[in-house]
């Protein structure tokens, strides 16, 4: 189906209608000059249903069928490894009845107005997109139908798309996609109310395993192009030194031998943004060269002196101490359920635990990089980012120019894990390119300006208290979360966890506890705080399901009856009546908490490692079970701790449900992913800062995990719900629960709580007497 960019015609959608969506959403809440509340209150539409309608089912906006009969495919999320590129084709494959071997997907260009929402994060690309994609194919299904019938000038409901092909029933005859194309192309787009979707015993792709990664063979054989493989002739390379303090800025400098450096072209300050600097760079003295090698030996040879600024006392001790104090007073509470003190006060047992995350990097496998060209008052920008129209306006506001003056193209993204949606790499290379008109220039970074100026994830002390029966039951509980938020990037430190933070594991507890009490003390940002892989569930989830281990061990329960017990019995529960207005920006009444699907993946989870096996002295199961992005997710670790205190992890066993499941392989690989990833977070990673700089330059000291960390055996249980629920998120659930589970293990195996992450070195020692 061929098409002309003056065929479309699209919704004109407004500076605030764009973001309000991103409110609800997660993104930039801050940016809008009002409420959370009010980003509902107009239209009270969530998740996929607020995106406007007409246009995201349109064929010719998003398919394109070639004479030859080959399906090219226009994909509007990110690749970053999670298979949205695949998974999205099968739907447009099962939908079209295309043969899976003339499917091919292109990236699309930065552009909201034409793709939708382009922000890949938060877990939704397939929940939000699932149905207009589905209803794109559709309709292009449709549309050869009739083709086909005005060109045999029979009735339409004789004919019938199947196997790339459309048969006239009665007689049998056929032509093929190709042949139709031309002719689809010109008709009008089928009402949405007309389409006849498959039912899904019908499908042939969706829900099954056998589907071939479209774009694997490329990415196997080095041909796919990821951010560091563009390249254009006569190219200028750049690397930048940074202020090493966030919001310092350069007070002195002499770029004398840096120009001396063989390759070196030029010397160009980036001037830095005010704080809070929310996407824009931060700033100092860019080394533009003919080949990156010497852009960073020039880099090494300036002689700079900085002014450190507000933030260069920022030292990780120090600012833990503090936090530990605001977490032991009384903080902005959240929600209150009963009377916790008046239990406390008379509780014959109290438990307390305090527990600790520090700031974690992205760390992605392709670090930063961006190329951008600048010429005739308009730029173009090639880069790996997760929010390409985040990337448009942002390189737009700091180049002064009109949107439609920017076009970024979105390659491969090796890794993101929240980094790459902001997009201040991308602005540095425009800033640059614009320095040297018409010619191409790309901005690298090195591990070292990774994990230096990264969006750190937040550091955060959790405080827990809670009282047990005498029968071994739960009476109160108390939490305070304190840890600073990402709404420090885009306006005054607001010193507290946002809605969309405090909804992640916190306030929306769904335990049977009759007395409970969440707090949320102050705590200011100091550094650069931003969306991390699974966010604020990772601390949150953490704390809850040790804490849940904790009392377990101290009433004298078995762990998961114990766990199952605080669940309670099967029910529904509206976000909203336990204070979480954000519900992951989805309709509370399509997306309960259900409770019966939480209990259910613990059992799966527990069933299926052998919970309750007797293991030598050393080894221990550990259980975690966590709610995050509308999807359940259950986890056993079975952990060896050596008598050198090293790890040995024999077993994963997760059980996730996340609703239907479109590409159970990729269900699989992002469970096996968010595994070691979750065992990086709890073992081995840290960010720390001292003098306001960070204190990590390169894997070698920001460790991630390695071979012998991982387990021998990661075993994924996809559970399916009864009865119709939609679909859940699947790239960042299984993050949470495994750092618990860990430490759950290892008091299991030593009988030693670990409640300061990460791990390293407190086990040094365990089974000495």
């Amino acid at each position: 189906m061929s098409q002309r960019k003056d065929e479309l015609v699209v919704a004109n959608l407004s500076r605030r209608g764009f973001l309000k969506g991103l409110a609800a959403s997660g993104v930039l809440v801050v940016a809008a000059n009002w409420g959370w509340r009010d980003a509902f209150a107009e239209e009270q539409q969530y998740g996929a249903a607020g995106m406007p309608h007409g246009w995201v089912d349109n064929p010719k906006v998003f398919l394109s069928i070639g004479s030859d009969g080959l399906v090219t495919f226009v994909c509007n999320r990110q690749e970053m490894g999670q298979g949205i590129r695949t998974s999205l084709a099968m739907v447009v494959a099962d939908e079209l009845e295309a043969d899976w071997e003339m499917m091919r997907v292109v990236q699309a260009q930065g552009d909201e107005e034409r793709y939708g929402n382009q922000d890949t994060d938060g877990s939704r690309s397939m929940r939000h997109w699932f149905d207009p994609i589905r209803r794109c194919a559709a309709a292009a299904r449709s549309m050869l139908e009739q083709a086909a019938a005005q060109q045999w000038q029979v009735p339409v409901a004789e004919c019938r798309a199947q196997g790339h092909k459309v048969v006239h029933q009665p007689s049998g005859r056929s032509l093929g996609y190709g042949q139709l194309a031309e002719a689809a192309a010109a008709l009008e787009v089928p009402p949405r109310e007309s389409l006849r979707l498959k039912p899904a015993g019908q499908f042939r792709y969706i829900g099954k395993d056998s589907t071939r990664a479209i774009d694997g063979a490329d990415i196997v054989g080095g041909r796919a192009v990821y951010g560091a493989d563009v390249r254009f002739d006569d190219m200028l390379y750049a690397v930048v030194a940074r202020p090493p303090v966030y919001g310092g800025k350069l007070k002195n400098q002499d770029a004398a031998e840096t120009l001396k450096v063989p390759g070196v072209v030029k010397v160009v300050e980036i001037a830095g943004s005010p704080l809070p600097s929310g996407f824009q760079p931060l700033g100092g003295l860019a080394v533009i060269a003919g080949n990156t090698w010497a852009a960073i030996k020039g880099r090494e040879a300036l002689k700079l002196e900085w002014d450190d600024g507000p933030n260069a006392g920022y030292d990780s001790k120090a600012y833990r101490a503090e936090l530990s104090q605001a977490a032991r007073a009384p903080g902005q509470l959240v929600r209150d359920a009963g009377d916790v003190q008046a239990v406390f006060a008379k509780a014959e047992r109290l438990l307390e635990a305090e527990y600790y995350i520090p700031h974690l990097a992205q760390a992605p496998m392709e670090p930063m990089v961006a190329t951008a060209r600048f010429a005739d008052g308009a730029c173009e920008v090639w880069a790996p980012v997760q929010a390409p129209q985040a990337t448009r306006e942002s390189v737009a506001e700091r180049l002064g120019i009109p949107v439609d003056k920017v076009t970024v193209n979105v390659t491969l993204l090796g890794g993101g894990f929240g980094r790459k949606s902001k997009p201040d790499f991308a602005v540095e290379a425009a800033l640059l390119a614009k320095e040297f008109p018409g010619r191409p220039l790309r901005v690298q970074w090195t591990r070292d300006d990774d994990l230096r100026f990264s969006y750190f994830h937040t550091v955060s002390v959790e405080y827990l208290r809670g009282a047990l029966t005498p029968s071994g039951k739960v009476s109160a509980w108390l939490h305070r979360s304190t840890a600073p938020s990402i709404a420090a990037l885009f306006g005054p430190d607001p010193k507290h966890e946002m809605p969309l933070e405090l909804g992640l594991g916190f306030i929306n507890l769904p335990y049977t506890l009759p007395n409970v009490r969440l707090e949320n003390p102050e705590a200011a940002a100091h550094t650069r705080v931003g969306w991390y892989r699974s966010v604020s569930n990772i601390p949150h989830a953490f704390a809850v399901q040790s804490f849940i281990g904790e009392l377990a061990a101290a009433a004298g329960r078995d762990h998961r009856d114990f766990l199952l017990e605080l669940i309670g019995p099967a029910r529904k529960i509206d976000p909203r009546k336990l204070g979480d207005e954000w519900n992951h920006g989805e309709s509370p009444a399509l997306y309960p908490i259900d409770t019966g699907r939480l209990r259910s993946v613990v059992e799966v989870a527990t069933h299926q490692a052998g919970w309750g096996r007797k293991l030598p002295k050393g080894r221990g199961l550990g259980l975690a079970v966590h709610y995050s992005f509308v999807t359940y997710v259950a986890v056993v670790l079975d952990v060896e701790v050596k008598d050198d205190g090293s790890l040995l992890l024999h077993k994963a066993t997760m059980a996730v449900d996340c609703g239907p499941q479109i590409n159970p392989d990729r269900i699989r690989s992002q469970m096996e992913g968010s595994c070691i990833m979750g065992l990086s977070n709890a073992a081995l990673s840290e960010i720390s800062f001292a003098n306001g700089r960070v204190q990590q330059s390169n894997l070698h000291d920001y460790e991630v995990a390695r071979m012998p960390l991982a387990p021998r055996e990661i075993v994924v249980h996809l559970v399916r719900p009864e009865g119709e629920v939609p679909l859940g998120g699947v790239g960042e659930p299984g993050v949470p629960p495994i750092a618990p589970a860990l430490c759950n293990a290892i008091f299991a195996a030593t009988g030693k709580r670990i409640r300061d992450l990460p791990v390293r070195d407190q086990l040094k020692g365990w089974n000495q007497a």
